[in-house]
């Protein structure tokens, strides 16, 4: 393969980035549970440091589902999340090293790496789960969806509503869908290369 022929056009750049937005409206269009698993096929090709794959995804399609959200939003974020058709929880699974003898196998001992190290299991697990999280965006948007991402929420009510038993951290929670044009804001400034980057 040429380096020419790695280069995504420049209509896949506008999909993914130029013209991406945070949506917070939605049309009434059903997101297929095979759409979802095909954007977990290639969330799981993101690289992560030792593979160590932390994120865990919990997609809420079901009015049941979504009202047990709720309560838990702000109150800006709950029409919006209301009337997605999908909401992803994305959360951090805090024994993630746990699995790295099946994830990580040429190095058998690497899950004694973790144990005791409270910091260092914190700092992986937010870490490779915000990459997750940002490579659950890019694939949706690849497979034609938009996507409204969000802070605003109780992270300990979502904790306690759908994880209550098990060593899981909340990172973030993202809207799902066909985005609705009417709902975006107008596009905000970005930093020029020159504000933020230097080459040395």
């Amino acid at each position: 393969m040429s380096e020419e022929s790695k280069i995504i056009d420049d209509r896949g750049m506008d999909i993914l980035f130029r013209e991406a937005r945070s949506y917070n409206g939605w049309k009434d269009a059903e997101v297929s549970d095979v759409l979802l698993q095909a954007i977990y096929d290639l969330v799981k090709w993101g690289p992560t440091s030792m593979n160590c794959s932390p994120s865990r995804f919990l997609f809420l399609k079901s009015d049941e589902a979504r009202e047990r959200l709720k309560p838990h939003l702000m109150e800006g974020n709950v029409d919006k999340t209301m009337a997605a058709p999908v909401t992803v929880i994305i959360a951090n699974d805090m024994k993630f090293y746990e699995h790295l003898p099946k994830l990580f196998p040429h190095s058998p001992d690497a899950k004694n790496w973790f144990e005791g190290k409270e910091k260092f299991i914190q700092e992986t697990a937010m870490r490779n789960g915000s990459l997750q999280g940002a490579y659950l965006m890019i694939a949706a948007r690849a497979l034609g969806l938009d996507c409204g991402a969000m802070s605003g929420f109780s992270k300990k009510g979502v904790k306690e509503e759908f994880f209550s038993d098990e060593p899981i951290e909340i990172n973030f929670i993202c809207n799902l869908g066909y985005g609705d044009p009417e709902s975006i804001f107008p596009r905000s400034p970005r930093f020029d290369f020159d504000d933020i980057c230097k080459i040395l």
